[in-house]
């Protein structure tokens, strides 16, 4: 049975919340992203990389000290899960722990692939390559169709959350003339916009149930349009493009072509909530940019919508920033990955980039990651759209000291 597409988003919407909402305690947590696809020799490769990294970060904490004890449990219990519970079909994994946080672990299997093994040590867990793969792998509807059938897809996280299908009676072509052939025409278009009506009731259902933000059509000339009549508003302003698309084309093939669609429809929103985003700024308006203002508005609990690059390297900000901000200390994060996936990362951008979306997260704000990183990069990488925006108290306004 397939899992419905809103149950399986909302697996992965309680993992990155429970995530975000983990207290440090000055031990070690482990955040492990690995791409878990077979190589050409169909095996998985990251046994080495683990056995590697956790040796030696390993040794970098005192024997016997709590640290040590902790760091120890996590790989001990993250080996062990690798080895028992990864499915052969996953692709990308994120397991997060630190077993002296009352023995705090969560782990997330995907169908989407991590582009490198990583490793991350901190006192909190690395949200930020999570919520970016969300980002990546949207939750979406493609439908094709045609005059008497309707193949219905729901897609996240790189694979096939829902199918549904909608087959009716097969209409023929008919060798007649006159009145009849007026008749029997009439009737056909009748067939066809009942079968449109039925279709798209059964789209609409979908996208209501499974909270389905963008859909994408494909189908021939006659049904798309009679599709398009029957549409709510709910659905027609959720369309974002139509495809050339054969009724019989392959599964594989329809998500590939489809999500290609979601990618350049991204591209172009990116553009138009950048400039939204600047020209806020630039009035005076509902928007702050750089790390230094957003994390502020996000502390206030005062931002609607995040947007960062999607590279944290891309995010200018300084770590004494964060530390003003939180209860705890700023610790030194450790960075490591293979094939010098890692070399250009500074540990800054990686703190301040996993503290605007721990605090988007926390305060239900959206996070928006933008691909193109000159968008965002006179203003530092990241900004923020505003709920509200606190206005300073005035010496007028101050209330007046009372005299008898």
């Amino acid at each position: 049975m397939v899992q419905s597409g809103a149950a399986e988003s909302s697996t992965l919407e309680k993992v990155i919340d429970r995530l975000a909402e983990f207290e440090p305690v000055g031990l070690p947590v482990i955040s492990l992203y690995l791409n878990a696809q077979s190589n050409d020799r169909g095996r998985q490769d990251f046994e080495r990389f683990l056995r590697k990294e956790f040796s030696e970060r390993a040794r970098t904490y005192p024997a016997h000290s709590p640290a040590r004890e902790s760091f120890d449990r996590d790989a001990e219990r993250i080996n062990e899960y690798l080895a028992k519970e990864l499915r052969p079909e996953t692709n990308g994994a994120a397991v997060f722990a630190c077993a002296g946080a009352n023995d705090f672990f969560e782990a997330v299997q995907l169908a989407a692939p991590v582009e490198n093994h990583r490793l991350y040590i901190y006192n909190q867990p690395h949200l930020y390559p999570l919520a970016r793969l969300m980002d990546q792998y949207p939750r979406y509807a493609v439908l094709i169709a045609d005059t008497n059938r309707a193949r219905l897809f729901v897609f996240g996280r790189g694979k096939t959350l829902q199918r549904d299908e909608v087959q009716n009676v097969k209409t023929r072509g008919a060798k007649i003339g006159g009145w009849s052939q007026m008749r029997y025409q009439r009737h056909l278009e009748n067939y066809h916009l009942q079968h449109a009506k039925e279709v798209a009731d059964q789209l609409e259902q979908v996208v209501r149930e499974d909270n389905v933000e963008h859909v994408i059509l494909a189908g021939d000339e006659v049904i798309i349009p009679l599709l398009k009549e029957q549409f709510p508003k709910s659905v027609a302003e959720r369309v974002v493009d139509v495809l050339s698309l054969d009724i019989n084309a392959p599964e594989h093939e329809i998500l590939e072509e489809s999500l290609e669609a979601m990618h350049r429809h991204d591209a172009q929103t990116d553009v138009e909530k950048v400039e939204e985003l600047l020209n806020e700024y630039r009035a005076g308006g509902l928007a702050v940019v750089g790390s230094q203002d957003t994390l502020e508005a996000l502390a206030m609990g005062q931002v609607e919508e995040l947007f960062v690059a999607a590279r944290h390297q891309d995010i200018e900000g300084d770590r004494e920033d964060v530390a003003i901000l939180s209860d705890n200390e700023v610790m030194e994060p450790v960075v490591a990955g293979h094939d010098g996936a890692v070399a250009n990362i500074e540990p800054d951008s990686v703190i301040v980039a996993d503290d605007l979306v721990t605090r988007a997260r926390q305060t239900s704000a959206r996070i928006t990651f933008i691909e193109d990183a000159s968008l965002l990069e006179e203003v530092g990488g990241c900004g923020a759209l505003l709920r509200y925006r606190i206005q300073p108290q005035t010496t007028e306004s101050a209330p007046q000291p009372q005299h008898s």
